[in-house]
């Protein structure tokens, strides 16, 4: 199955900035790719060097002197750091902050910078990835033989922790968690492999509409047709070498279902 990706109507980007100026300087924003004029939203994240160019549309993970373009982005992404960060980068300029490492090891704090920030900018920042099954022998319910059984039943998505561990905290049920302690955006990074992790990317997209983005994690090469025509994505956060190309990885034309 095969989607006309061209015939599909334009889509803006669905967050805007928080309440505040709309006329953000740049220091020299990225050039939109083709892809734009798609059904989609594309963004590029990417991380501060002190020397990249950075547009009003992309994300920007925090690092040593990210101050100084927090104004000029979309979203400063917090993999790491705590709630006075949060409120440095504020203060800098940034309108929304995605609050990684804080708000899984402690989701009062996403509460908190609500109250003291607004909902609109805070957002949330979840790397995925596969949940693994692990296996053992149960012979309480029975001694007379044992059964092998899996940890779960159905395939899922885990919340990971900064460094790639897992954490083994279901993806859907904590990012609507955060939700409803008031965080209003969604930046999810997760590889989809195969028609499994589709599902669960289109069930994802189906639980946050547009208030998610969604990207890679590792993979620099993405089948993005595919997330496109059977994951439902419609807003790409993508990294600098997916988003170079994003042209002719959204172009390849998706394997059958």
């Amino acid at each position: 199955m095969q989607a006309a990706l061209a015939e599909l109507p334009i889509a803006e980007p669905a967050d805007g900035p928080a309440d505040g100026p709309t006329d953000k300087p740049t220091n020299g924003p990225a050039e939109t790719p083709d892809a734009q004029e798609l059904a989609l939203a594309l963004r590029r994240w990417l991380v501060w060097d002190g020397a990249s160019e950075v547009g009003v549309d992309d994300f920007v993970c925090d690092g040593p002197g990210v101050e100084a373009v927090a104004a000029l982005c979309a979203g400063v992404i917090l993999v790491e750091g705590d709630e006075q960060r949060v409120a440095t980068l504020f203060a800098a300029g940034a309108d929304c902050v995605f609050v990684g490492e804080a708000a899984l090891q402690d989701s009062t704090v996403v509460e908190r910078l609500v109250a003291a920030h607004g909902a609109k900018r805070i957002g949330i920042y979840a790397p995925l990835g596969r949940q693994t099954v692990s296996w053992s022998f149960e012979t309480i319910s029975n001694a007379d033989f044992k059964t092998v059984t899996p940890s779960h039943c159905e395939p899922a998505w885990e919340v990971l922790r900064a460094d790639g561990g897992g954490t083994g905290t279901l993806a859907p049920w904590w990012l609507k968690a955060m939700r409803e302690l008031g965080a209003t955006r969604f930046l999810v990074r997760v590889d989809i492999r195969d028609d499994t992790d589709l599902n669960l990317c289109a069930g994802l997209v189906e639980d946050l509409g547009d208030a998610l983005w969604i990207g890679p994690l590792q993979d620099t090469t993405p089948r993005l047709a595919e997330w496109v025509d059977y994951g439902q994505c419609r807003q790409l956060a993508l990294g600098a070498a997916a988003y170079a190309h994003c042209n002719a990885l959204l172009d390849e034309q998706p394997e059958s279902a």
